[in-house]
């Protein structure tokens, strides 16, 4: 059973900066694609960053320039790192895969969110 497992949120003042960690593990299955998406408070949820196996980092406008995805292969595992953080940048934040399976050739995965609070 494949899984997603996030960390590296926190409380942090605005200026500071965060790195989120997800690591995929469980089964046999080879990447399509990892990201995150955040939801902040009261609103719904929302891209922030993709990085797909093979292809163009894809970022929000509202980040560009202040946060940066990764990923080690080698671990199934994708950062986020976030500088400059804004008080709007407050929110839940998803890591999300897209995997290749025996089954499958694309199947979403969703990790259970960790909280990002950014303090003015």
């Amino acid at each position: 059973q494949v899984q997603l497992a996030e960390s590296g949120g926190g409380l942090v003042q605005a200026g500071g900066s965060l790195r989120l960690s997800c690591a995929a593990s469980g089964g046999d299955f080879s990447i399509n694609l990892m990201g995150w998406y955040r939801r902040p408070p009261g609103k719904q949820r929302e891209l922030v960053a993709l990085l797909p196996s093979g292809g163009n980092t894809n970022y929000a406008d509202s980040v560009k320039g202040r946060f940066t995805i990764s990923r080690d292969n080698a671990k199934n595992t994708v950062y986020l790192q976030m500088n400059s953080l804004k008080p709007e940048d407050t929110a839940v934040y998803y890591c999300h895969a897209n995997l290749r399976t025996s089954i499958y050739s694309g199947r979403n995965y969703w990790g259970q969110g960790t909280q990002v609070t950014v303090s003015s």
